[in-house]
């Protein structure tokens, strides 16, 4: 027999089906499978995850919902191209974030998510006596960060 949420899960895939986005209301989901709204979050962060291909944004509060994207190939190839052709071998910390605020905008990454990989790569964090190394170790953390952030496998 089926969990509620393999069933959750299933419900809001079929949902999905003709399009690659669902916007929901947690509470009238969680109404008409008779459990609590933290069973719908649990679902959503544990099935519709980026590392599964979906992007999940939620606004709370009176009128809030749910909105599931599915993340299409497409971008994973942008994130790939960007990898391939605009960070190379090294990369500035200007150019570096460049590509993490294009990223943002492209909605493949998040504010927190930003933050985090602009302070790995930030000068301050890579200090070597070594001229030209920063922008070699920048390049590779960069690469490894967003990588790991999409399960890319080279």
């Amino acid at each position: 027999m089926a969990s509620i949420s393999d069933i959750i899960e299933k419900f809001i895939k079929n949902l999905m089906e003709d399009s690659n986005t669902v916007q929901i209301q947690r509470n009238e989901l969680a109404n008409l499978f008779d459990c609590a709204p933290s069973q719908i979050n649990y679902v959503l962060t544990t099935r519709f995850s980026r590392e599964k291909g979906y992007e999940v944004q939620s606004k709370k509060g009176g009128g809030g919902y749910v909105k599931i994207d599915k993340i299409s190939k497409l971008n994973q190839e942008q994130i790939l191209h960007i990898l391939h052709k605009k960070i190379d071998k090294e990369i500035t910390y200007i150019q570096g974030k460049i590509v993490v605020k294009w990223l943002l905008d492209k909605n493949l990454i998040n504010n927190r998510e930003s933050k985090i990989i602009l302070c790995a790569i930030d000068d301050k964090s890579l200090n070597s006596p070594i001229h030209g190394l920063n922008d070699i170790v920048r390049a590779k953390i960069l690469k490894n960060m967003i990588e790991e952030l999409f399960n890319i496998e080279e």
